[in-house]
């Protein structure tokens, strides 16, 4: 298949999850995207064809990487240094804290794949890239996994990204609460502990996209459109030089990361001179450029690479859950101020370090559904785990694919 043939798939394979979404409201529940299940529904198709005596199809992957790094580049137009410092001290004491556990996360998975005599850089594909990264992530970097002796390391990395979301909707809801009981009995009681608002005025719609656009408020429109695709296209093509020019000085890095950063500076120089972009134009051409990348990198999966790699997988999964659950009940509730949006932020803490954002989120929303807003917890946890805990994990996945 050529490439239009091969996105076609793609966009067909993306309505099929949906589909799957729809008639299994479990996956909705547990936010399994429709692009993986879209995705790996071909993957799994396509391994079971020769048994069956058909030809295998080859799909061209020509468009793949400019989707992904369209998609990372869209990303880097939402890290904002004022919408940082506008979530004040707490927004950086959750940063900070995300950030440290996701180089914990690499540490702790190259200690369990060593003690399994695995390559340790197994334990960080499943690790800080999968759960802290997300499917994206995983994806993203397992070409670099790959050159490094991952073998099969886009099959292990989405796997892995896939449990780490399934146990992110699992464990979130019951860390809060066991936050909430230590705070006065609030579960007990059917009430939040110290019941006084947030200080922060209650968004009317707590989401990453609601908060990280405040330059731009105007809908969509052709000219918007046009202007966001050229922008995000002249990005792309400026961060293709400083990809190669870390590469020059040899830091391995994946195919994203320039235009993420160059993204990045042109947000916060249009914050600094008042210049107007149009953000919820690059942010659709974002959500666009995702699904598709997804899919069409699950497609091409070779799943057969992943007989004999269930154990290790499971006892990663298995000690990188204890450790986020830990330091979600725990610690985050300490720096975060030990009141009910800290509770809040411990459940969308543990959703994004074990899954995504929508986990975060999910989590989240079924809390304050019961007990009311947290309007604090959903400036701080989206910010971070939608946006700036990418930047960080980015730097962490090159230090660990270039540890000597």
């Amino acid at each position: 298949m050529d490439a239009i043939q091969t996105l076609t798939v793609a966009g067909l394979a993306l309505f099929a999850g949906e589909g799957f979404r729809r008639a299994l409201p479990v996956l909705a529940r547990l936010h399994l995207p429709a692009a993986v299940l879209g995705g790996l529904a071909v993957a799994v198709a396509v391994l079971l064809l020769p048994k069956a005596g058909l030809a295998t199809p080859v799909f061209d992957s020509a468009l793949k990487s400019p989707l992904l790094v369209a998609f990372f580049t869209t990303l880097g137009f939402g890290a904002s240094l004022p919408l940082l410092r506008a979530g004040g001290r707490q927004v950086l004491l959750f940063f900070g804290l995300a950030t440290l556990l996701a180089a914990a996360q690499g540490l702790l998975g190259m200690g369990i794949a060593k003690a399994l005599g695995l390559p340790p850089l197994f334990g960080v594909l499943t690790s800080t890239v999968t759960l802290a990264g997300g499917p994206a992530t995983a994806l993203a970097f397992a070409p670099a996994f790959e050159q490094a002796g991952v073998h099969g390391a886009e099959a292990v990395g989405i796997i892995a990204a896939m449990g780490g979301i399934v146990l992110g909707g699992l464990v979130g809801g019951p860390v809060v609460g066991a936050v909430l009981r230590d705070q006065n009995g609030a579960a007990a009681s059917g009430a939040p502990p110290r019941g006084v608002p947030s200080e922060l005025p209650a968004a009317s719609d707590p989401t990453p996209a609601a908060q990280t656009a405040p330059t731009s408020l105007a809908p969509t429109t052709t000219q918007s459109a046009m202007q966001a695709i050229l922008l995000v296209l002249t990005v792309m093509w400026v961060g293709t030089f400083v990809g190669a020019g870390f590469k020059a000085v040899g830091i391995t890095l994946p195919a994203y990361v320039g235009a993420m950063l160059v993204a990045a500076v042109v947000r916060n120089v249009a914050d600094a001179i008042g210049w107007r972009l149009p953000l919820p134009a690059i942010e659709t051409f974002g959500n666009l450029a995702l699904p598709l990348f997804m899919t069409m990198a699950l497609m091409t999966l070779e799943l057969g690479k992943l007989a004999g790699l269930a154990t290790p997988l499971l006892v990663n999964l298995a000690a990188q859950t204890l450790l986020v659950v830990l330091v979600a009940r725990w610690l985050v509730p300490r720096l975060m101020g030990r009141d009910y949006d800290a509770a809040v932020m411990a459940g969308g803490f543990t959703g994004f370090m074990l899954g995504t954002t929508a986990n975060a989120m999910a989590v989240m929303r079924t809390v304050t559904d019961q007990y009311g807003p947290a309007p604090r917890a959903f400036l701080v946890a989206p910010l971070v785990g939608a946006f700036f805990i990418d930047f960080a994990n980015a730097v962490i996945i090159t230090g660990f694919l270039n540890w000597r």
